[in-house]
């Protein structure tokens, strides 16, 4: 996919102060509310500590070296020190506080995301790449976690000191104070340059890292696919040029801190220079004590620190206003497959399904099914077949209610599945696909799926059930056996026998095969047919398949074409019309004449 395709939720246009965002956010905070008010607490008596070590410098030079008092000397440096350890002390605690509290917090919103994104349909997951999502539970978090342990309590510890210094400087001296200040409005422009071109730049990365996440997601899954079209170079240059994106922006930020922090030394030093020379002089004319003036350049060194400071928090949380506008986009997201207000609970299923006059579309009026309806007795076993793109697979997932159908009604046991508890009706429905979906873990975990009514002896006698348990009690950790990611170490006829089992374990009325058996290795066709003569039975079953041969002995047969259902009958009631079915099974066996040199009868 080209970088492009992932430009439309990435751009940030958020405000570097937004109120009702920061509402929403605090409500996360308020289960802390004691740890922060103790923090901010903190905090001020850091900042009232800080404010204290000039002037004790002041009096150290004007009442104890000048007037020869060692003895002073000696309890003004105690003080002093104790206020420094007393404060670092005061300092730790508050940081661990605040760290404590960003952690807790990011937590909550990566559990609250987590559960969020397992409840959205599966349309929402055909419109945003993966790696976007994953992007918004780490990076985007991680973002709102710096904000809240380094930017809003302490932003107001800046400002406390500010003030605090301010309001000293005008205590000490009016006219050197008004001097110190001169350099204020060099110091807005600065900042203000700053923030706007730092805000645009962090806008930049974390617009790439997004992209970059989503691209590498979607590399490593298909890598199989890279590797075998010898697309290594060529997603190599979409990288690189993602990558180089990434780079660019970075380094324009580094650009930005490099010539900002230089300039606020400029003007601190420039500022110093002026407290020195009219201070100098006032020392001079006796209008000003030398402790005073030592005082004053001290005090102004602090001062320019919070509005540096100040300047990298605006950063921070123009960077956490844009993470906590996406992530509320995305705990925003309506659910699309709602349950009614008050959902009709499945406790026992008879597995009776019909479908009357169903229409569905995936976007707008682009029909995928039309007009669909057929009715499945309670244990009958149903094949769907036609060519693709008939809808066979989309009629699977709207009877899981994966997705809504725009008309029509499907019902179960009599009951519209709109009706229904969506995750009781699924309970029900034991799908078993072409592409088997295993976790990372082992093998009991797979088939157990952390349903805790499922027991050892239970997955045992499913595997042994399904046949799987053969070749499992060959590994070397038997039902322990780590599958690793997607279970790739896993023959595709061994993972078949593990879903099976595992639909077993569960024991679903209602049975649906996606294309179940068409990727089998020759070795475990005979288990696995055994398996899903077992599995079907008693069960009402739906199967999808692309090899004739395999459904011929269902009780019915529907074939679907463009959307619409055209023909209903058994194996042999199909043949005898010469329909569509007919034409498939025809072109089918054509193949295999071809290959072996004889053709079948299709009496």
């Amino acid at each position: 996919m080209a970088a492009g395709s992932y430009r439309e939720e990435d751009e940030i246009t958020g405000k570097g102060y937004d109120h009702r965002l920061m509402r929403r956010l605090v409500r996360y905070i308020y289960p802390y509310k004691k740890k922060v008010f103790l923090s901010f607490l903190l905090l001020l008596c850091v900042a009232m500590m800080e404010l204290a070590g000039p002037y004790l410098t002041k009096v150290a030079i004007d009442d104890c070296i000048k007037a020869n008092n060692p003895s002073l000397l000696l309890k003004v440096c105690l003080a002093y020190f104790c206020i420094l350890l007393f404060a670092f002390v005061l300092g730790y605690l508050q940081i661990f506080l605040m760290q404590y509290v960003g952690q807790k917090t990011m937590c909550d919103m990566r559990l609250q995301l987590f559960t969020h994104l397992q409840k959205c349909s599966l349309s929402f997951f055909d419109k945003n790449p993966v790696g976007r999502l994953i992007t918004r539970t780490t990076t985007d978090v991680e973002v709102l976690n710096e904000m809240l342990s380094a930017g809003v309590v302490t932003i107001f510890g800046d400002i406390i000191t500010l003030l605090g210094i301010m309001v000293v400087l005008l205590w000490l001296d009016l006219k050197l104070a008004l001097i110190t200040f001169i350099v204020i409005p060099l110091l807005f422009v600065i900042t203000t340059l700053f923030r706007k071109k730092v805000r645009d730049s962090y806008r930049d990365i974390r617009k790439w890292i997004a992209r970059i996440n989503a691209y590498m997601q979607e590399n490593i899954t298909g890598i199989s696919v890279v590797q075998l079209f010898n697309r290594e170079e060529k997603n190599y240059q979409k990288f690189a040029s993602l990558n180089r994106g990434h780079l660019e922006a970075f380094l324009r930020t580094i650009f930005y801190y490099s010539v900002f922090f230089p300039a606020v030394e400029i003007a601190s030093a420039l500022a110093i220079a002026l407290i020195v020379w009219y201070g100098g002089f006032m020392v001079h004319d006796k209008a000003l004590t030398l402790g005073a003036l030592v005082a004053f350049i001290q005090y102004a060194n602090r001062f320019f620190r919070p509005i540096r400071d100040l300047s990298e928090k605006y950063n921070i949380m123009q960077s956490a206003m844009a993470s906590s506008e996406r992530i509320f986009k995305l705990l925003d997201t309506v659910e699309e497959i709602p349950n009614a207000e008050a959902p009709i609970p499945l406790k026992d299923v008879a597995g009776e399904i019909k479908f009357e006059n169903v229409w569905f579309a995936y976007k707008d009026q682009d029909w995928v099914l039309r007009d669909v309806s057929f009715h499945v007795k309670r244990g009958e076993k149903i094949a769907l077949v036609g060519a693709t793109g008939a809808g066979k697979s989309s009629m699977i997932s709207i009877l899981s209610r994966f997705y809504d159908i725009q008309k029509g009604k499907i019902l179960v046991d009599g009951k519209d599945i709109k009706d229904l508890d969506k995750y009781h009706l699924r309970k029900h429905i034991g799908i078993v696909l072409q592409d088997v979906f295993l976790f990372s873990g082992s093998i009991e975990e797979n088939i157990r799926l952390g349903n805790p009514l499922i027991d050892e002896d239970k997955i045992r006698r499913a595997a042994s059930y399904a046949n799987a348990d053969g070749f499992i009690e060959k590994l070397e950790e038997g039902y322990q056996f780590d599958v690793r990611e997607r279970g790739n170490i896993l023959s595709g006829g061994q993972k078949q026998l593990l879903a099976f089992a595992r639909v077993l374990a569960y024991s679903p009325r209602i049975l649906i095969l996606d294309e179940a058996t068409s990727s089998i290795d020759t070795e475990t066709e005979i288990l696995i047919q055994d398996a899903l003569k077992k599995l079907m039975a008693d069960r009402t079953s739906l199967i999808i398949a692309h090899r004739l041969s395999t459904i011929q002995n269902v009780d019915k047969i529907i074939v679907l074409h463009k959307g619409e259902v055209k023909e209903i009958g058994t194996h042999q009631e199909l043949l005898k019309q010469g329909g569509i079915y007919y034409h498939l099974y025809q072109l089918q066996y054509k193949d295999q004449e071809i290959l072996r040199g004889d053709v079948p009868s299709l009496s």
